[in-house]
C-alpha cells in the first residue's frame, strides 16, 4: 500500500533533476510505501527522458506533463495522482536526506498534524557575497531553525515548497494551490505554498515545523547576486497587487495616495541607510523599495 507519494515539479531543469533523483534512491523508507510523481511542467530540454532513465532505479515513479504553464498548475496535477495518505512535495534542485520520509511519515503520526514543513540548508555553488546574511535566507527558501518540533501560527514564518507536505485529505477539503500563484516559467513569483498554509491553519487545521525532516537546496550562483533579489522582489509583490483591492478615493492614475507616499519614504530611508547601516541592512531596506515599486507596477498592469 502506498503510504506517501512524492510531487517533483521541474521545468527546464534536467541535470539538476537527476541529483535529486539519485538522492531519492537511498530513501530507508520501504519501496513498497511510497511513490514518486515526477511533473513535467512543459519542459523544452530533456527532462523525460532523464525521468525514464530511473523507472527501474526508483519505486513507483510516474512521468505526468502538465502543459500550462506554472508551479500551481504542476503540483494540482501530482495531487490528481498521488495515492498515498501523505503528500511530500519538494523542488527539482533539492537534495532529500535519506531519512527524509522516514521522517515525515514518523512525526505527522507522533504529533497527528494535517501538514508540516522542515529544516532546509544551503548548499552554495559559489561562496555568497558579505551582504547575503541570514535575513534574506528566506528569499531562497532556506530554513536553518533549529527550533521544534512545534506547532505554527499564522504569524510565524510557514515552511516552504522545498520540504513540505500534507495529509491528501486536507486538498480535498480545502482546495488546490492556488494557480493564480506561485512562479510560472521565467517569471519570479511565489506565496501559492504560504497562502496553502494560511487557509488549512485558518480552518484549525495543525501544521508544524520539525526540524529534523531535512533538505539541502543548492543555491545557483546567479541567485546570490543583488539583481536576482531585485527581480525576485518587485515580481512577487507585482503578482501580489494584480489581485489586490486597492481602490482608493484619492489616487495618482489609480494608484493610491498613500502608497505614493510609502514608497517615496522607503527610497529616503534606503539611501540613508546605504550610508549609514552595515550591507545587509541596507539592502533589506533597499527590497522594500523594490515591493513598493512592485506594487505600483501591479496596479498599473506594467
Amino acid at each position: 500500500m502506498i503510504k506517501i507519494s512524492v510531487i517533483i515539479c521541474t521545468y527546464n531543469r534536467a541535470n539538476s533533476l537527476k541529483d535529486t533523483l539519485d538522492y531519492l534512491k537511498n530513501q530507508s523508507y520501504k519501496d513498497d510505501s511510497w511513490e514518486l510523481i515526477v511533473v513535467d511542467n512543459n519542459s523544452n530540454d530533456n527532462t523525460k527522458e532523464i525521468i525514464n532513465s530511473y523507472k527501474n532505479k526508483l519505486p513507483n515513479l510516474t512521468y505526468q506533463f502538465e502543459p500550462n504553464q506554472g508551479l500551481s498548475f504542476a503540483r494540482n496535477l501530482g495531487i490528481k495522482y498521488a495515492r498515498g495518505d501523505i503528500i511530500a512535495f519538494t523542488d527539482d534542485d533539492v537534495l532529500p536526506e535519506a531519512d527524509w520520509l522516514y521522517q515525515i511519515s514518523n512525526n505527522m503520526a507522533i504529533y497527528n498534524c494535517d501538514a508540516c514543513g522542515g529544516y532546509i540548508s544551503p548548499k552554495w555553488e559559489a561562496p555568497p557575497p558579505s551582504w547575503l546574511s541570514e535575513i534574506f535566507y528566506g528569499f531562497l527558501a532556506i530554513k536553518i531553525d533549529l527550533n521544534g518540533p512545534r506547532q505554527l501560527s499564522i504569524t510565524d514564518e510557514l515552511p516552504f515548497g522545498a520540504n513540505m507536505a500534507f495529509r491528501k485529505s486536507i486538498f480535498s477539503a480545502y482546495g488546490l494551490f492556488d494557480t493564480h500563484k506561485g512562479r510560472k516559467g521565467n517569471i519570479l513569483a511565489g506565496g501559492e505554498d504560504i497562502e496553502m498554509f494560511e487557509r488549512i491553519i485558518h480552518a484549525q487545521c495543525p501544521v508544524f515545523y520539525f526540524p529534523n525532516i531535512k533538505v539541502a537546496h543548492k543555491v545557483e550562483a546567479f541567485r546570490t547576486k543583488k539583481n536576482y533579489f531585485r527581480r525576485w522582489r518587485f515580481q512577487c509583490s507585482k503578482n501580489i497587487a494584480m489581485e489586490w483591492n486597492h481602490e482608493s478615493s484619492r489616487n495618482l492614475f489609480g494608484v493610491p495616495f498613500y502608497l505614493i507616499n510609502q514608497t517615496i519614504k522607503s527610497i529616503i530611508k534606503s539611501f540613508m541607510y546605504l550610508l549609514t547601516m552595515p550591507k545587509d541592512i541596507a539592502f533589506r531596506q533597499e527590497m522594500i523599495v523594490w515591493h513598493f515599486l512592485g506594487l505600483i507596477a501591479g496596479i498599473l498592469r506594467i
